[in-house]
């Protein structure tokens, strides 16, 4: 049977923090935190669990995550955030390949829960994840803060039974002031690979980010939080290319 190195990036987590680590127990083989320095009761909640707690400036959730694999004990990976945790379905899905390991990563669907509510359709479900994979078999890429890990070319992904939990937003405040703070980073990695703005796409790119959610995707299923979560996926949509107009302008 092979051995898995669960591994966390946090900060401030301690509301979900307990719930994550205590999904993994059983189940990997060690765990590993790297924090960004929290101020809240996260490394308190990681003593309790016996995880190797190492502490690191953050300069972006790709480049946190990357050093994060580089302090994992085993070659086999299970990445997860502070604020997910996995089902019960999930748990037993992974402890099978932990007995057959036949693809060179796997991914699984992340079930997002919104302001209290689970959320099934919009952009937001099945949000699908690689996360557990062998060290070596690729990177995490993408431009922050939308992360995400890459097999190399060639290689084949198999998908896990059952859900990834993700505690994202416990009410529409903090929703707000993640798509202020999500669209100025995005528009800062847009800025920096030299990506352009332009009327049109400030106009198009939100409407269409809408449209493809709440009707192709079927967020009006998910009622009244399913058409804020849409208006949301318009807004951040819209600040990302109005402040990469703003960083073209200026600069």
């Amino acid at each position: 049977m092979i051995k898995i190195s669960g591994v966390i990036i946090t900060f401030n987590e301690e509301e979900h923090l307990e719930k994550c680590l205590k999904s993994l127990v059983g189940v990997v083989d060690e765990i590993v935190v790297v924090d960004s320095f929290s101020t809240d009761k996260t490394p308190e909640i990681c003593e309790a669990y016996n995880v190797n707690f190492i502490q690191n400036k953050f300069d972006g959730y790709i480049e946190q995550k990357n050093y994060a694999l580089s302090h994992a004990k085993y070659d086999y990976i299970l990445s997860l955030d502070g604020d997910e945790a996995l089902s019960d379905t999930l748990k037993k899905s992974i402890l099978k390949v932990k007995e057959h390991w036949s693809f060179d990563g796997y991914y699984c669907n992340r079930l997002n829960n919104y302001c209290g509510q689970w959320i099934k359709h919009s952009d937001w479900y099945p949000d699908k994840k690689l996360r557990l994979f062998k060290k070596g078999n690729g990177e995490w890429k993408g431009i922050n803060p939308h992360d995400r890990y890459t097999l190399k070319k060639g290689l084949k992904a198999g998908k896990l039974k059952g859900d990834l939990l993700h505690w994202i937003y416990r009410d529409y405040k903090e929703h707000n002031l993640k798509v202020e703070n999500f669209s100025s980073i995005a528009a800062q990695a847009y800025y920096d690979l030299g990506k352009k703005s332009s009327l049109w796409k400030i106009l198009f790119n939100p409407t269409w980010a809408f449209f493809k959610a709440y009707f192709l995707r079927l967020g009006f299923l998910d009622g009244l939080n399913g058409f804020i979560i849409c208006v949301q996926t318009f807004n951040v949509t819209f600040l990302k290319y109005i402040k990469l107009y703003r960083l073209q302008k200026n600069n």
